[in-house]
């Protein structure tokens, strides 16, 4: 090899051999003997290797993404950014800064992918939770990385179609680059680059003469011929002009190009299975063209129809049919059916088929339905309705056979139920408000369909009047009273007033209307309770208190509400809520605090009116549970202010509690009447610093304070200003009245209260003194005094000549009570001592038999006298032994 390749004097020869002995080892690929195997070494430039770990890893992307293995998708992603940016030198260089179009390919093809995943909600939930932990990282760094490359994305989505040339850079690089290549530093310069002779093996020749030495003839002559590369012989060494390589090297890329799309088209037909790729749209192939409906010279008539819809509904809930297809199918064949005037009967039986395969185009029974089928499904029972109506020899039942339908005489008839599709019409709607933020423009967008619904059933409602059963009827009643009875009318206020005639049709009238109709012909006990249930509530939210009161107790629910379903029980506690309120708004704190107790105890107010889930421990709840608790919860229009709620509640207990505390103040035996107004009174009296209140129960806490003292100027203030008027007060309807009434209790209450804890301080109290302090009419202060002796709850008496209360002092003083605690916590004490010394004696009285003081000492002197007559005679008998 030294002598082949020498092109100076023999000193050189040597020296140039001993280096190309140890640095020029790919010199050995050319020189093969006849028994060694033949291999073939590639000599690759740092862009090549660079684009070639880019394009493997690319596959490799891909060939993830058809299983959909998230996690080796994640990982290889994060080996493709390090090579990018390991590449990066090279593609500055070479592209001029501009990024390869396959790498932004890939970046595109993965944030669509990533995309179609993560709106498919169904197929997230049946992921691994190792691929949706890594389906969730990917698309946040895939986020993040793409905002780096947004303009060539832009570009690249504008013209997808054109070809990616870099990836057939990387695949084959261009010779011009080979050209440009530099010896090694310790090559001889009269030795060719390797790289060299492969690539004048590959395009056919060398790209000038000056590559060779002037003496590499008469050397290549002396060499042996173990020496010559056997396998390329004279065509090696031949040369030919430039133009002849630009021509060879151009027709070679076009080869190049055609093989790579062929390529390209092979493997997709290996992938796909069927050749060419086809769109899929709910993981089923679409066809590309419609079948057609009807042969072109085929008679079109009702048979032909119901034939092509009989089969058309027979795929339906097949594993192969596609939705989405049987919905067009269905509306193209209306639109024939409409085109050759086949009868309104054919057309509601059509139109009964569309609505029934919208209801079946999302298959999860709990999700939400799509807002655009959502409308199609409102049009097409609006016009279904609308023809029914219009169409008065029309009977449609579930008890008309399908084999005795009638679509070409009169009267039409038809297999169908017009209830179950708005009743699934209405439970559609609830989903699709629980599926919006309540707090969002889409909310108000999606409850304006509420009107159309309302529509809906009316229709139904006028249908089922003419042709329908009673049962039929209470069901479509009950649907129309559960749109009605959480809405709030305030001509029923003004009618009460006189303000309108009793000509005006009220919200009230017309669930009296409904309910008693119900009332009257139902036989299932829950339409029944739940139509009361829902007419209570609507008058206690127009403060008919009476008329509500009336009705909860003579239809005794309170006793069986347990047994009925989940749904109806959420109802009656919203009724109970809404019972408090209008008790409170009509003064009647006791019954508010009484509705407002059962609720308000379990601190579970949220989840018992189905207003939200309150976050529990492990294992307390299973995802099956919560699923099935989220489908129960109340749209967000029909909520019920939980903090009004508990406000009233708070201040109820609080107007009930603190008169109660003052009465019986040294009383040791005294009982709550409220445990959480309690609670939040005793954890204000442990803050070792109280500040001003900000939060409504700190302002009720305080408030309660101040009455405790009898300062109903500052308990008013704490309980009605700015920040509790925001908060609450101004919630209600005809707010200044409802303030009004609750200064007016406050002062009443703060009465009672001073009179209970200062009576014992006075011999008499002047009552026209005490209008003045509560700033209350004499005749109020006369009434509330006279109650309360009445009641014996002051031991006092009215002396009328001089308008004064005289206190009898029959009360014990402040040490005599003490004395009487005392007293009882003593026997109480000796009671406990007495129990733990005869359970430790082995000697039980008998359960519920125990005797008095007496016997119980005389018992066990007995048991000890005993004790000491056996540890006498024990003593006896050591001594004897003795």
């Amino acid at each position: 090899m030294s002598r082949f390749f020498a092109t100076g004097s023999d000193s050189e020869s040597d020296s140039s051999s001993e280096e190309e002995q140890i640095v020029r080892q790919p010199a050995a690929p050319f020189t093969y003997s006849d028994d060694e195997e033949e291999t073939k070494r590639v000599v690759r430039s740092t862009k090549e290797k660079r684009y070639e770990e880019l394009t493997n890893l690319i596959k490799l992307i891909r060939n993830y993404k058809k299983i959909k293995d998230m996690s080796c998708m994640l990982s290889s992603f994060e080996d493709l950014v390090r090579a990018y940016q390991k590449a990066l030198p090279v593609i500055s260089k070479e592209e001029s800064g501009n990024t390869p179009r396959f790498f932004v390919r890939c970046l595109v093809e993965m944030e669509d992918f990533i995309n179609e995943v993560w709106e498919d909600r169904e197929g997230r939930k049946n992921m691994s939770k190792n691929n949706s932990k890594s389906l969730a990282s990917l698309r946040q760094k895939l986020r993040k990385h793409n905002k780096d490359y947004e303009e060539e994305i832009t570009k690249f989505r504008e013209n997808p179609d054109q070809e990616d040339d870099e990836e057939e850079k990387a695949e084959e690089p261009d010779s011009d680059n080979e050209k440009e290549r530099v010896p090694d530093k310790k090559q001889d310069v009269g030795a060719p680059d390797v790289s060299k002779f492969k690539k004048g093996a590959d395009d056919g020749g060398s790209d000038s003469d000056s590559d060779w030495g002037s003496d590499s003839d008469s050397d290549s002559a002396s060499s042996t011929d173990d020496d010559k590369p056997q396998q390329y012989g004279a065509d090696y060494f031949r040369k030919t002009h430039k133009d002849g390589d630009d021509e060879q090297k151009q027709v070679k890329k076009e080869h190049r190009k055609d093989r790579k799309e062929k390529d390209r088209k092979k493997k997709r037909e290996e992938d796909d299975g069927e050749g060419e790729w086809e769109t899929v749209r709910g993981g089923v192939a679409m066809p590309s063209e419609k079948p057609k409906m009807f042969a072109k010279d085929a008679e079109i008539n009702i048979p032909a129809v119901l034939k092509k819809l009989n089969e058309i509904m027979a795929a339906r809930g097949k594993k192969r049919t596609d939705r989405r297809e049987q919905i067009e199918l269905l509306h193209e064949l209306q639109l024939i059916s409409d085109a050759h005037n086949l009868g309104p009967a054919m057309s509601v039986k059509i139109k009964f088929s569309i609505v029934s395969s919208l209801f079946d185009y999302n298959p999860k029974v709990s999700d939400a339905m799509k807002p655009e089928y959502w409308s199609k499904l409102l049009d097409r029972i609006t016009e279904m309705l609308n023809l029914i109506l219009a169409t008065p020899d029309m009977i449609i039942a579930d008890s008309v056979p399908e084999d005795e339908e009638e679509f070409e005489k009169l009267p039409y008839k038809i297999h169908g139920c017009a209830l179950t599709l708005v009743e699934r019409l209405d439970e559609e709607f609830t989903k699709l408000l629980k599926e919006c933020d309540p707090h969002s423009n889409e909310y108000v967008e999606r409850l304006k369909d509420e009107k159309m619904v309302s529509a809906t059933i009316d229709k139904v409602q006028e249908y089922l009047e003419r042709k329908g059963t009673v049962s039929e009827l209470c069901r479509v009643y009950l649907r129309k009273i559960e749109h009605l009875y959480y809405k709030f009318d305030p001509t029923v206020l003004k009618q009460k007033e006189g303000e309108l005639g009793p000509e005006v049709v009220t919200s009230v009238q017309v669930m009296e209307k409904l309910c008693k109709y119900i009332y009257a012909h139902d036989e299932i006990d829950r339409l029944r309770t739940r139509a009361i249930l829902s007419h209570i509530y609507h008058h206690a939210l127009h403060d008919n208190w009476f008329q509500a009161r009336d009705l909860i107790l003579m239809s005794h629910l309170q006793e069986t509400i347990q047994h009925s379903d989940p749904s109806t029980q959420i109802l009656y506690n919203r009724t109970i809520a809404h019972l408090g309120l209008c008790a409170f708004r009509h003064a009647n704190i006791k019954d508010a605090h009484g509705c407002l107790l059962d609720l308000m105890m379990t601190g579970k107010v949220k989840e018992l009116l189905a207003q939200g889930l309150l976050p529990q421990r492990q294992h307390e709840r299973s995802k099956e549970q919560e699923k099935i608790e989220k489908q129960r919860q109340m749209p967000f229009h029909m909520h019920i202010n939980l903090e009004l709620l508990e406000c009233v509640y708070l201040v109820s207990a609080m107007l009930i509690e603190i008169p109660y505390m003052a009465a019986h103040e040294f009383d040791a035996r005294r009982r709550m009447i409220s445990k959480t107004f309690y609670q939040q009174l005793r954890s204000s009296e442990r803050q070792s610093l109280v500040g001003p209140p900000e939060s409504m129960r700190e302002h009720v806490v305080a408030a309660s304070k101040a009455m405790r003292n009898g300062n109903w100027q500052a308990c008013n203030n704490f309980i009605i200003n700015e920040k509790m008027n925001a908060k609450v007060w101004d919630l209600f309807y005809q707010a200044d009245k409802v303030r009004a009434m609750l200064t007016k209790l406050i002062k009443e209450e703060a009465l009672r209260t001073y009179l209970f804890t200062y009576s014992h301080v006075y011999d008499s109290i002047s009552m026209p003194t005490l209008a003045d302090m509560f700033q209350l009419d004499k005749s109020i202060v006369h009434s509330i005094i006279s109650k309360m002796i009445i009641n014996e709850e002051l031991m006092a008496s009215l002396d009328d000549p001089t308008v004064t209360v005289v206190m009898h002092r029959s009360e014990p003083s402040r040490l005599q009570s003490l004395a009487l605690q005392l007293t009882d916590k003593v026997n109480n004490f000796v009671d406990s001592n007495e129990r733990i010394f005869e359970m430790k004696s082995g000697n039980f009285f008998p359960r519920g038999n125990q005797g008095n003081f007496r016997d119980r000492q005389n018992y066990n002197r007995q048991g000890q006298d005993w004790n000491r007559q056996k540890r006498d005679q024990r003593n006896r008998d050591e001594n004897r032994n003795y």
